[in-house]
């Protein structure tokens, strides 16, 4: 399973595959969300829901495929309390806390299947990032939890556009 970050399907809508023009890809996500493939965490999804503004087909998009893109469990509070203390430090202040916002949870997700789930971000890693700057990527290496780009998941899950004839 893939666990998406916000920003992959925010970087979709808005660089590479507009709703609007792209609508195989949206239909591609529904379909690897409605068969238990990609999903979202609780979390993440009310993270960009409550960015909502008005006119914005990507929220419009995910507050109707809300259902099928949530991941429905509950996160593991000793999980999300490792990733927080010990990858990204055990002192952060309520100010990091907030720049943190819920990347802890996405990996802690992960970490709780750390077989079967990948996380997947447009975050890149940089390894000389310290405290509430870490990159998704370098607290997933340092749990030992796969981490992938947006276009890695997508060959993996064997994203294809067809073409469709218009009469």
């Amino acid at each position: 399973m893939f666990l998406f970050d916000a920003n992959v399907l925010i970087t979709a809508s808005n660089l590479y595959y507009p709703l609007d023009q792209i609508p195989e890809f949206w239909e591609w996500i529904d379909y690897q969300a409605t068969n238990g493939h990609v999903k979202l965490p609780f979390e993440i999804i009310n993270e960009v829901l409550a960015g909502r503004k008005n006119d914005d087909p990507l929220l419009d998009w995910m507050t109707d495929h809300k259902d099928p893109l949530t991941l429905k469990e509950k996160v593991d509070p000793a999980l999300a309390n490792k990733v927080v203390v010990e990858g990204y430090a055990p002192d952060l202040a309520d100010d990091e806390l907030i720049e943190i916002g819920q990347d802890p949870f996405l990996i802690a997700y992960a970490l709780a299947k750390p077989i079967e789930r990948c996380v997947v971000t447009v975050e890149v890693s940089s390894p000389g990032k310290k405290r509430q700057n870490r990159k998704i990527p370098d607290v997933c290496q340092q749990f030992g939890v796969q981490c992938q780009n947006p276009f890695q998941a997508y060959r993996a899950l064997g994203f294809k556009t067809g073409w469709k004839q218009q009469s």
